[in-house]
């Protein structure tokens, strides 16, 4: 068993529990199931958020909306760098896997551009 990381990125509509709630769970859904996760095989989370998201933590969704109650997940501002995307949010999951596990990183709306 090794341990592997997954990254993924999606930008938020707006500045809004709501929001970043859609985008949360938009976001860890299509991670969880273009690479086939098993809750039970993630180590640890790492959300961040670009200085212009305040209003909810992404964690909080992702233990109440997604099942991931016993999974170790924190949340940190992204560094603030010039011209750079802006409503990002971003995640790393870290995986325990085979090591022949391809992660499958995922860039949605106008994270994709992070990734061309």
């Amino acid at each position: 068993m090794t341990t592997k990381g997954i990254r993924g990125a999606i930008t938020v509509d707006e500045n809004s529990p709501e929001a970043i709630k859609e985008a949360t769970i938009e976001l860890l859904s299509k991670m969880i199931n273009l690479n086939n996760i098993e809750i039970g095989d993630i180590s640890h989370v790492i959300f961040t958020m670009t200085d212009d998201l305040n209003a909810a933590f992404p964690a909080k969704f992702a233990r109440t909306d997604l099942g991931f109650q016993n999974v170790a997940m924190m949340c940190f501002h992204e560094l603030n760098v010039p011209d750079s995307i802006k409503k990002c949010l971003r995640v790393l999951i870290v995986l325990n896997c085979k090591e022949t596990f391809v992660p499958q990183f995922v860039y949605l709306k106008g994270a994709s551009n992070l990734r061309k």
